[in-house]
C-alpha cells in the first residue's frame, strides 16, 4: 500500500507535467511496405488480440475481452476508421504508441497494450506495419471502456508506473552472437513479446527482470503459463527443430497440442512465420540459461 501511496503521488504529478515527459519521436523516415506489413502483423501477433473471434468481431476491429488481476481490458480497433479506429493517425502518432505508449492526445496507455515490447521494433517494421493497417477495410467499433478495480482504473497512476518499469528504445543486437541469434532476440524481446505472458509479473503487474521467461502461474485468462527457457520443466530436452515445428503446428514434442492462448498464438502468429525466423527463435530460446524460480511445470 505504501507502494500505491507512491505511485499515485508520481502520478498526479505526472498527470500535470506531461510536457516534461520524453519528447514525441519524428515521423518515420522509411517508406513503409504494406505487402511486407502484413508479415510483420504475424510477428506482432496483432490479430488475436484484436479480434473478438468469440463474438463474431470483425478482424482488427477490437472489442476483445482481455481478463486479468486487474480487471477486464478491451482491446481498441486499429482498423482505418477514422472515427473509432486508427485511420485518422499520423505516422508519428502510430511510433508513438507503439514505442512510447501513447494516444495522440498524449495519454498514457495501459501495459495491458504491449508497447513495453514493441518498443524494441525497429523503424522499417514499424513503417511496413503502419501501411498494412492502412490498407485492410476500415470497420466502425467504438472502444469499450476497460472495466477496472480501484486504484487500478486511476490512469494517471501510469506516469508512475512507467517510471519504475518502463524502458524505451530499439533492440540492441549483440555483436558476439550471430546474425541468426540476434534476429530470434529481436522477435522474442520485440515484436513477438513473448516475455509478456512468459515471464511472472509483480503485483503491480510489471514483468519480473529476475526471472524472464520463466513462467507463470497466472497467465491470459488465469491460466498456469510454462517456461520457455531449457530446464527440466520448460523446454527441457527439446531441440532447436522441436521447437521450430511447435511453434509452426502446434505439435508437442510428446505428441500433444498446444492450447489456450498459445493455439491462438500459433494460428495468428507464428505459423506464419518463415522457416528462417522460427529456426532464430529456436536458437535463441536455446541459448539462454535455465529460469530460477517459481515457474509452473510444463503442461501443467
Amino acid at each position: 500500500m505504501r507502494k500505491l501511496a507512491w505511485l499515485g503521488l508520481i502520478g498526479l504529478i505526472g498527470s500535470g507535467t506531461l510536457s516534461l515527459a520524453a519528447p514525441p519521436r519524428g515521423a518515420l523516415a522509411v517508406t513503409g511496405d504494406a505487402e511486407r506489413g502484413e508479415y510483420v502483423l504475424f510477428m506482432g501477433g496483432c490479430i488475436a488480440c484484436h479480434t473478438d473471434a468469440k463474438n463474431g468481431g470483425k478482424p482488427l476491429a477490437g472489442g476483445r475481452a482481455l481478463p486479468t488481476p486487474f480487471g477486464t481490458f478491451y482491446s481498441p480497433n486499429i482498423t482505418p476508421d477514422a472515427a473509432t479506429g486508427i485511420g485518422g493517425w499520423t505516422e508519428q502518432d502510430f511510433v508513438r504508441a507503439m514505442t512510447e505508449g501513447r494516444s495522440p492526445e498524449g495519454h498514457y496507455y495501459y501495459p495491458a497494450f504491449p508497447f513495453t515490447s514493441y518498443t524494441r521494433m525497429s523503424e522499417q517494421d514499424l513503417a511496413d506495419l503502419k501501411a498494412y493497417l492502412d490498407s485492410v477495410p476500415a470497420v466502425a467499433s467504438p472502444a469499450k471502456p476497460h472495466e477496472l478495480s480501484f486504484p487500478f482504473s486511476l490512469r494517471p497512476l501510469l506516469f508512475g508506473w512507467r517510471t519504475l518499469f518502463f524502458e524505451p528504445g530499439p533492440f540492441q543486437p549483440d555483436p558476439a552472437k550471430s546474425e541468426r541469434w540476434n534476429r530470434g532476440a529481436y522477435l522474442v524481446q520485440g515484436p513477438g513479446h513473448c516475455g509478456e505472458c512468459h515471464t511472472p509479473r509483480n503485483f503491480l503487474g510489471a514483468p519480473d527482470a529476475s526471472h524472464p521467461l520463466a513462467g507463470t502461474a497466472s497467465g491470459p485468462d488465469g491460466k498456469k503459463v510454462p517456461p520457455i527457457t531449457p530446464q527440466p520443466d520448460g523446454l527441457g530436452d527439446w531441440s532447436a527443430s522441436d521447437i521450430a515445428y511447435m511453434l509452426q503446428t502446434g505439435i508437442l514434442p510428446d505428441g500433444d497440442a498446444a492450447g489456450g492462448a498459445m493455439a491462438e498464438v500459433i494460428d495468428d502468429a507464428t505459423g506464419h512465420l518463415t522457416k528462417d525466423d522460427r529456426d532464430a527463435i529456436a536458437e535463441y530460446l536455446l541459448s539462454l540459461p535455465p529460469s530460477a524460480g517459481a515457474a509452473p511445470a510444463a503442461g501443467s
